[in-house]
């Protein structure tokens, strides 16, 4: 049986290295799965590609165009998932370790897309805070915001998943409107490769948005310059190695770090043997132990629990951990596959060897276990393996030495503070977790520690049901953690995008600023001829599009009748001499929503037309007390526009009431749905 050959895809042509093919082994067979080299190919021609044909045709898309790629590009992969499965098992992950790389990669796309729809602009530029009034009279204004960059993105992925891992790191840069170069990890580069070109057929992709590497990376980090970015998952020593390779740092290249760290979990002082807590502890101790054999970067390698329930927590991981089988990850009575390779179980042989000169293993041997329906000598599989470190305050190896695979370490703490403390000598993680039912507990611990953690999870008995976990990142928040854990951050939804983009501040008049927003600007332009803006579709108003109203004028009666109709009887409104002693009114005052309700009342076109529905408000604020007499006008300016579908958009208008001193009485948002 020939062993297929994985290929590059270059400048969007599949291409085979011209030599030194290196063969990928089996997990669990050792026999050869694959073969992969990128020798002969140009890497700097795939960055001029990228940069000249790639960069551009993503810059000519709006955050929504993209969007919709990536959400299409995740219906391919699910449609295609089950032939992604039967690659996975030579990996050595189960199906439902598969399932948190395919299906989990496959919907970290769908949760990016529906981000991008949702809190981007059907747009190209974002834009970044509220604009900044430079000058006195405000004809001199600064925003913020940002732009793709010009260059290209460049993945280096880790072994662990696949799949996920490259998807965690192209939906945002996608989005971004940032090409992309990938490079898997060889061992698992088969399986990278195979879900790489379920995405290419789509066809969705425009020339030049990716690039996949199968073999070395060459001399492409010396072709990098200031505009691209390098988004790197591995190991602290290869970040290292390549964030300080001379090209990086002479042209300042954007890199992002996520490394592998020591994640520690925590059962709380609260917890006793009986409570809920306790044996949520347990059992996630043990699933983050063996899922992926251990081979997640999230995974538990330190557990601290009360001095005193030391001995409990030790019987009872050891009693959970005796019932996961291990052996071919395809046999459905398997609950733990082998490592990605022969090599990989050697490292995780010789961490444990380090971390046994200051603690005892308590259960398993890293050099035998039991498998099922697979030989051992032929596949890297090991026993899951736990550690007690009875003394850790004093030790060192148990908080810098990580066996990426099923090893973790029990070890006790005396006080909170004193968790707190050897939580943190892990010296920067990816996500730590606690598990307490105390919320003073919580606060205490996340002050102490916080810093130290790019995500904590907090897990007891009310959330443990819809909890996702200790290892489980989700695509809306960051994925990342200081220290040692890499520095960087990566998901975290529109924060992933801007990873890939240029915040730049511009600074011009309020016209000039709303022209390269598309977003409209007090003080901008504006349009107040007929027709009534109610009166056009979406795809007729242009930002900048006014009505202003008519006055009216507030009675007494207005405010007397509000009080009743509504209950609202605020002595504000309705006791002259309790407002006088109020230093912010002069008297009785109308109510801020009667205000509202004057207002919708003097800007709606009340006939059928465009406008479906006024589905909300933001950032409302009531500026100007109204005293009975006072007479309001409105102005409503169509600020923003965003495509929903093809039926209706979003418009979102500026409305500002005034008095007839031309004070600002009340200023918001409006939001409605507008037929296209």
């Amino acid at each position: 049986m020939s062993v297929p050959i994985l290929k590059n895809f270059v400048a969007d042509k599949w291409v085979a290295g011209d030599g030194g093919l290196r063969t990928i082994p089996s997990a669990v067979t050792g026999a050869p799965v694959a073969q992969t080299s990128s020798d002969g190919v140009s890497f700097k021609a795939m960055l001029d590609h990228a940069r000249h044909v790639g960069g551009p045709a993503l810059r000519e898309l709006t955050f929504h165009d993209r969007a919709y790629i990536i959400k299409d590009l995740a219906k391919a992969l699910m449609d295609k998932k089950e032939e992604l499965y039967e690659l996975n098992f030579d990996t050595g992950a189960t199906r439902k370790d598969g399932w948190i790389d395919i299906e989990g990669g496959a919907g970290t796309l769908f949760s990016m897309s529906s981000q991008g729809r949702r809190h981007l602009p059907d747009d190209k530029v974002l834009i970044d805070g509220a604009p900044e009034q430079i000058s006195r009279e405000g004809t001199f204004m600064g925003q913020h915001i940002y732009t793709p960059r010009q260059g290209v993105a460049v993945h280096i992925n880790a072994f662990n998943f696949p799949v996920w891992g490259m998807l965690e790191k192209l939906a945002p840069t996608l989005l971004a409107g940032v090409p992309a170069i990938v490079k898997p990890a060889t061992a698992t580069a088969y399986l990278a490769e195979a879900a790489f070109r379920v995405m290419i057929e789509t066809g969705r992709l425009p020339d030049g948005a990716v690039q996949l590497i199968v073999g070395a990376t060459g001399d492409l980090f010396d072709h990098l310059t200031g505009q691209d970015i390098v988004s790197f998952t591995g190991s602290a020593q290869t970040a290292s190695m390549l964030k300080n390779h001379p090209r990086v740092l002479s042209e300042s290249v954007r890199f992002v770090a996520e490394q592998d760290s020591l994640n520690a979990t925590v059962l709380g002082p609260d917890a006793t043997p009986d409570n809920p807590e306790f044996e949520l502890f347990i059992k996630e101790v043990v699933r983050e132990m063996t899922v992926k054999a251990g081979q997640k970067c999230t995974a538990i390698r330190r557990a601290f629990v009360p001095a005193n329930l030391a001995d409990a927590a030790e019987e009872a991981l050891k009693a959970r951990l005796s019932k996961i089988t291990v052996g071919d990850p395809a046999n459905e009575a398997v609950r733990m596959g082998p490592l990605v390779s022969n090599a990989q179980r050697e490292d995780v042989r010789e961490k444990i060897a380090q971390l046994s000169e200051e603690a005892d293993i308590v259960f398993g041997s890293p050099d035998s276990v039991d498998v099922i329906g697979a030989d051992i000598t032929s596949g890297a599989f090991i026993s899951p393996v736990l550690l007690r470190c009875n003394n850790p305050g004093a030790a060192a190896k148990v908080h810098a030495v990580e066996a990426f695979g099923p090893v973790s370490t029990l070890m006790p703490y005396n006080d909170l503070g004193d968790a707190i403390t050897l939580c943190n000598r892990g010296e920067g993680s990816l996500v730590m977790s606690l598990f307490t039912h105390d919320p003073k507990i919580a606060r205490d611990f996340v002050l102490g520690a916080g810093a130290y953690h790019g995500r904590v999870a907090i897990i007891n008995r009310d959330s443990a049901k819809e909890s996702t976990g200790h290892g489980s990142p989700l695509p809306v928040l960051v994925h990342g953690g200081p220290g040692r854990a890499g520095g960087g951050e990566e998901l975290g939804g529109v924060r992933g995008v801007k990873h890939y983009m240029q915040r730049t501040a511009i600074q011009g008049s309020p016209a000039i600023i709303t022209g390269v927003t598309g977003q409209w600007m007090k003080g901008g332009d504006i349009d107040a001829s007929a027709p009534h803006p109610f009166r056009l579709k979406f795809g007729e108003l242009e930002i900048g599009k006014t009505i202003e109203t008519a006055e009216r004028t507030v009675t007494l009666e207005d405010i007397e009748h509000f009080a009743e109709f509504t209950g609202d009887n605020f002595y504000a409104h309705m006791d002259e001499q309790a407002a006088k002693a109020n230093p912010f009114f002069p008297g009785r005052v109308a109510h801020g929503y009667l205000l509202l309700s004057f207002a919708a009342g003097l800007f709606v076109d009340p006939a059928p037309g465009p406008v479906l529905a006024n589905y909300g408000l933001d950032e409302l604020r009531f500026l100007t007390p109204v005293p009975a007499g006072d007479t309001i006008k409105v102005r409503l300016t169509a600020k923003s526009k965003k495509k929903r579908n093809d039926e209706y958009g979003e418009v979102r208008w500026d409305v500002l009431v005034t008095n007839q001193e031309g004070e600002a009485v009340a200023s918001y948002d409006l939001l409605t749905m507008n037929a296209i």
